[in-house]
């Protein structure tokens, strides 16, 4: 229907134009986002954060859904669920539901353990488990009891972040499977950051633009006149160096200078360069994997040893705290899915396809989306049978048959 003049003249509204006369307090605010993860405990300033950066946005690739399950564990449906929107579309207010899961996998390597909070839900859930979850944060966790634990989780509404004391019942504590590699005091992550941070020190001193020069003056300095002369002598050639325009300096013809500021040669290059591979080979991490020139079977390897047992711990810790016993008596779950197709080749994309739809595992309108391209008219795209087989005369005069009858008699039988 047409608004008339009017009407759009009574609705119209500008986001320049029509602003609240009144003041309004909008809460605390910053330069940057507050609640943005970030590194911690030194790793913020070394090649580690590249690291654990790539495999949190691995990890937040990985589709996990609100789905109902068979009794073998199969996947059945999606559910449309307050928590599916926050596991897929709307986590909160500032993130996603991608960043909410690669600030989940960031917060768990950083700290080694993370919480997910519920902060909006359709019932309290310290009456009832059958509650729904409208928004969630990660938390973390500074205090310990043997049924609760105290967080620090960030007020979207205050700005600010608060230390609150939930239960364990209600709150998703999730452990780092990796935690013996990268969160122990003495493990390969934590010393691998110790080297860093020593080898940046070294590198400091080294350009800290000292020239090192011993001078060998032309007399002996044991008595204390001869300290006093030679220590008068080196403040000389220190002015002379720093007063001139290109640090330039004379000496007698009787006194030898010998600069010292060669590197001097340590072990702490190699000792990075020993525990940087030995990180990788911990984790499943190659240089390929990192730079995105590794192959399908390096990347298969890194999903299946490192990505997988990451996702699984959130998955199930989610599953057992966020799903009532009744609701996973009924089929309730959550699930995890990654696309194969990513790994796929363009070049193989035909032969794969070609596989699935002969073997009747996918149609071709599922996999036509997969390459991006819209759904097929045809209903024959939408039905698991192999196209590349002819029909038997029986199954074409049953198909003649039911095109020729009814609809109600073909509801009826």
């Amino acid at each position: 229907m047409e608004m008339s003049f009017g009407s759009r003249l009574q609705h119209a509204w500008n986001a320049f134009m029509n602003k609240d006369p009144t003041k309004y307090d909008y809460g605390a605010s910053y330069a940057r986002r507050i609640d943005r993860p970030r590194f911690s405990k030194g790793a913020e300033k070394s090649i580690v954060t590249s690291v654990l950066n790539r495999m949190a946005v691995d990890v937040a690739q990985t589709k996990i859904v609100h789905a109902r399950i068979d009794l073998n564990d199969k996947y059945l449906e999606t559910i449309f669920s307050h928590l599916n929107d926050c596991l897929q579309y709307d986590a909160n207010i500032d993130q996603t539901g991608r960043a909410f899961m690669q600030d989940v996998a960031m917060s768990m390597f950083d700290e080694g353990v993370v919480a997910i909070v519920p902060i909006d839900t359709t019932l309290n859930p310290q009456v009832t488990m059958s509650f729904d979850i409208e928004s969630m944060r990660t938390a973390k966790i500074i205090e310990w009891f043997p049924r609760h634990v105290r967080v620090r989780v960030y007020n979207d509404r205050t700005g600010k972040y608060e230390d609150k004391v939930v239960e364990k019942e209600t709150t998703a504590i999730i452990e780092n499977p990796f935690y013996a590699v990268m969160n122990e005091p003495n493990s390969t992550l934590r010393r691998l950051i110790r080297k860093l941070a020593l080898l940046d020190i070294v590198d400091e001193q080294s350009s800290a633009g000292k020239l090192d020069l011993i001078i060998q003056l032309p007399f002996s300095i044991r008595s204390e006149a001869r300290k006093q002369q030679a220590e008068a002598r080196r403040k000389d050639i220190e002015s002379q160096l720093a007063n001139t325009k290109y640090g330039i300096a004379y000496t007698d013809a009787t006194e030898k200078v010998t600069q010292i500021n060669r590197p001097i040669e340590n072990q702490l290059l190699k000792q990075v360069e020993f525990l940087t591979e030995t990180l990788y080979s911990q984790l499943g991490i190659t240089n390929e994997i990192m730079n995105g020139t590794a192959d399908e079977k390096v990347m298969l390897n890194y999903y299946s040893r490192t990505i997988e047992p990451i996702v699984a711990a959130i998955t199930d810790e989610m599953r057992r705290k966020f799903l009532s016993k009744t609701a996973r008596t009924q089929g309730q779950s959550i699930v995890s899915f990654r696309d194969p197709f990513k790994l796929v080749p363009i070049d193989s994309i035909a032969n794969v396809a070609d596989t699935f739809t002969r073997n009747e595992i996918m149609t071709s309108n599922e996999l036509r989306q997969i390459v991006g391209m819209k759904p097929a008219d045809d209903p024959k795209a939408d039905e698991l049978k192999n196209s590349n087989l002819s029909e038997s005369n029986a199954e074409i005069e049953v198909e003649n048959m039911n095109n020729e009858m009814p609809e109600e008699e073909i509801q009826n039988e």
